[in-house]
């Protein structure tokens, strides 16, 4: 790697992107099984602070797998892939003062806590926890139900494990409390971040 030379002296610092769009860049990180509501509550909390004039991103994991990973599978290898390449990625928009909200499984601490590292104090773990049988219920995509007939391999909670956290920074029950309660929660969290009350 002797003939890479990062490129960062010339250019616009991360302090005159955030001060232009008055805001800082952090990744809140969701992560819970497949139908447990991260991109719903990343969606709702994003339409909140886009309506207060604020630069928001979503990654959404099956967006991200149709284009940056659309090379990757669900092996361990794979899964550690795809984390690393969203962490990347989520680094560098938060580096331009962007509010970045991440919306993928993410299911082993091991997983979180090499994006905890790549990212940095960026870096804020959301779990969204419900549990297999509930997200198996709700089944929104259809996994729960192709993974029971045997369509869908190394499925996470059934053929590929899932870990709860031992350090989030907030947890978000959506089978204890709503869509908007937990958006709600989550919007609070922000904002203490962004008033540097809270931080990691």
């Amino acid at each position: 790697m002797t003939n890479i030379h990062p490129e960062t002296r010339r250019f616009l610092d991360r302090a005159a992107k955030e001060e232009l769009l008055r805001q800082k860049g952090v990744v809140l990180w969701l992560y819970g099984l497949s139908g447990s509501g991260k991109s719903t509550i990343a969606n709702e909390v994003e339409r909140v602070l886009h309506g207060d004039g604020r630069m928001t991103v979503i990654l959404d994991g099956d967006n991200l797998r149709t284009g940056l990973n659309s090379n990757l599978g669900f092996t361990d290898d794979d899964r550690t892939e795809n984390v690393r390449r969203v962490a990347e990625t989520a680094k560098l928009l938060a580096g331009q003062g962007i509010i970045v909200f991440v919306s993928v499984i993410t299911p082993l601490r091991r997983h979180r806590a090499a994006a905890r590292e790549i990212i940095g104090p960026d870096f804020h773990e959301i779990y969204v926890k419900a549990g297999f049988d509930t997200c198996a219920e709700r089944d929104p995509k259809g996994l729960y139900a192709k993974a029971k007939e045997g369509k869908i391999g190394q499925f996470t909670g059934k053929d590929s494990g899932f870990e709860e956290p031992e350090n989030a920074a907030l947890v978000l029950d959506t089978e204890a409390r709503s869509v908007d309660q937990c958006a709600a929660d989550l919007l609070g969290y922000w904002r203490s971040v962004a008033d540097g009350r809270r931080g990691e």
